[in-house]
């Protein structure tokens, strides 16, 4: 069986500290939750930031402490991967600030969806925008789609030249909203997503086990966190972000399935083994 890609969102966005004390803030704070899921098994950290006050923000110099105080703790490096989705309101121009880092990888929206009671908005023109910007400076978007429509849209990105490289999706499910985190849904971005591609999938809340099984049992690969999900269990909240990764580790080994290692990861997605020197830290 093929390794399994295991990225850890470590805070997201939306999250407080209120509903989990355990929630990283700080950069220090996040590059110990981002070993502890390295150490665990994940090989990729994807990465949101916060201001002191833990509310969200893009801010370019919070970016790079986060991700120079991961890089000076994790051994092996995992791939880091901020965000471009930042948080509901943010302009495009905010959003795009962390790719000026070159990390290896960075997400890339595939569509306007209804999030909740509030309405995240990726129209083709700063789709284009996103794709044009990650192309030039060699980073890998990850194709982040809530809907069957936004695997669609980033086939329309191929097609128009502006993806190059490895095609990697991340199916996100059960977003109040957009698409439900059924099987049959599952199986559907999948089949879209096409046979040269890779494909991480993640669900919120409750349904986040459910779906990293469905994942696992299909060849794919999977996404857990806080930023997705705070609880191991019914009124349970994980005390590290670590839990969720060893609990992944532990089913995938049941299916015959192995964490892929950090290179092994790059090799999977087709990122250069030294493309992580070009950091700019």
């Amino acid at each position: 069986m093929s390794k399994v890609i295991i990225t850890a969102a470590i805070c997201g966005a939306e999250v407080t500290r209120q509903q989990q004390p355990a929630l990283p803030i700080a950069a220090r704070e996040l590059a110990a939750e981002a070993r502890r899921a390295v150490e665990a098994g994940a090989a990729i950290i994807h990465l949101h930031v916060r201001r002191d006050d833990g509310s969200p923000t893009q801010d370019l110099e919070t970016f790079r402490h986060a991700m120079r105080a991961i890089r000076d703790v994790c051994d092996p490096l995992p791939i880091i991967q901020p965000s471009t989705g930042g948080a509901v309101g943010m302009s495009a121009d905010e959003r795009l600030q962390p790719v000026r880092l070159n990390p290896e990888m960075a997400t890339l929206d595939c569509g306007t969806v209804n999030f909740g009671e509030e309405i995240f908005v990726n129209d083709l023109p700063l789709m284009r925008h996103f794709a044009r910007e990650m192309a030039a400076r060699d980073i890998l978007p990850e194709l982040e789609c809530f809907d069957i429509s936004h695997i669609l849209s980033a086939q329309r990105l191929w097609e128009e030249g502006l993806l190059n490289g490895h095609k990697h999706f991340d199916l996100v499910l059960g977003i109040p909203g957009a698409l439900d985190a059924s099987a049959a849904s599952l199986v559907e971005m999948v089949r879209r997503t096409g046979p040269d591609a890779t494909w991480t999938a993640a669900a919120v809340g409750r349904h986040q086990t459910s779906v990293t099984l469905m994942a696992l049992a299909m060849g794919g690969h999977v996404r857990v966190g806080f930023e997705d999900n705070i609880y191991l269990s019914k009124g349970v909240r994980a005390d590290s972000n670590a839990r969720f990764v060893e609990r992944v580790v532990r089913i995938a080994r049941e299916t015959g399935r192995e964490p892929a290692t950090p290179d092994e990861a790059r090799a999977i997605l087709g990122i250069a083994p030294d493309r992580a020197d070009r950091l700019s830290l």
